[in-house]
């Protein structure tokens, strides 16, 4: 079975799922269905990871090969729906066309560029990889767009 970066990084920083879950805290179980990508993780939940570890959530999520060290963050939800929009338009795509592309409604994608919710973990990977943009610039994160090459 292969291995997820979520494993890979508690292994490398000599964590257990356990003491991961303490950290995060969540149930040992919570983490260990992430983990073993059993559930999505979600958003907020995946920055802390990334703030835990120093690195960037492309690393995490295998949108790269290339581990960035990176200094913590806090999401802030209305830099998140303005470049949400942004990467919706500069794709030339309407809410509907997204919404076809990721398999939901319009109305959630229009939510996430609102302001409204927090693009999910699930979106966020489909639509970086639809774009080729980072998920760390799309979290404000950085001011880096494109995602760096594998």
């Amino acid at each position: 079975m292969q291995s997820t970066r979520l494993e890979e990084l508690r292994e490398e920083h000599n964590l257990t799922k356990k003491e991961i879950a303490k950290i995060l805290k969540v149930s040992t179980s919570i983490y260990c269905r992430w983990e073993n990508d059993k559930d999505s993780i979600p958003t907020t939940r995946l920055n802390e990871l990334a703030n835990f570890y120093k690195i960037n959530i492309d690393y995490i999520l295998k949108l790269t090969n290339k581990k960035i060290s990176m200094q913590e963050h806090n999401i802030n939800k209305k830099i998140v729906s303005e470049r949400t929009r942004e990467l919706r338009t500069d794709m030339k795509y309407t809410l509907r066309d997204i919404a076809k592309i990721l398999n939901t409604t319009s109305s959630t994608w229009c939510a996430y560029e609102t302001g409204k919710t927090l693009i999910l973990s699930s979106f966020l990977i489909k639509i970086c990889q639809a774009s080729n943009t980072s998920a760390d610039w799309l979290l404000g994160r950085t001011n880096i767009k494109k995602n760096v090459d594998n």
